[in-house]
């Protein structure tokens, strides 16, 4: 048998934040690719949603509600390359900020409680920002990526998202 089993695939009661916020970005930002991985071949303007991974702990009750720190990056190319990702930055805020507000949904990965920001857009130079004495491999030249960070907190979905 090739995976995990059915009965441990039931007992997740979260699937990963990313699959929350794809969908949502893919529908506030239409025409601009919204994507949890870099592909060998990438094209831009694009945005990476991925979850910061030292956080994990849960300020209320924990049967129904997650929080995850969540990192955005925009990716645009010249010759407004600078301009462009600073801009798509900011429609990434207004895109979580309003499903915040109105506690958008996806069915079967759960809703929006809460986003707020915790560090505001920065200009960067490499692929990833690193910490510690690790480097990442510096953009193709004309990339610009700025990255902002931001605390999710989320609705469980009714249903556990791997049932059979």
């Amino acid at each position: 048998m090739a995976g995990i089993p059915p009965e441990v695939r039931a007992l997740a009661e979260l699937s990963p934040v990313e699959d929350l916020l794809l969908p949502i970005l893919r529908e506030g930002l239409p025409g601009v690719p919204v994507q949890s991985l870099i592909t060998a071949d990438q094209r831009f303007p694009l945005v990476l949603p991925r979850r910061i991974p030292h956080f994990g702990e849960w300020s209320a009750d924990q049967r129904f509600t997650d929080e995850a720190d969540v990192t955005v990056q925009c990716f645009a190319e010249d010759p407004d390359g600078d301009e462009d990702a600073g801009i798509l930055s900011e429609a990434v805020r207004v895109v979580l900020r309003d499903a915040g507000l109105t506690g958008k949904a996806v069915p079967g990965r759960g809703r929006i409680i809460s986003v707020r920001m915790t560090s505001a857009p920065r200009r960067a130079t490499d692929w990833a920002t690193a910490t510690g004495p690790v480097q990442y491999a510096d953009l193709p030249t004309g990339v610009i990526r700025y990255e902002t960070q931001y605390r999710v907190a989320i609705r469980k979905p009714r249903q556990r998202p791997f049932l059979p």
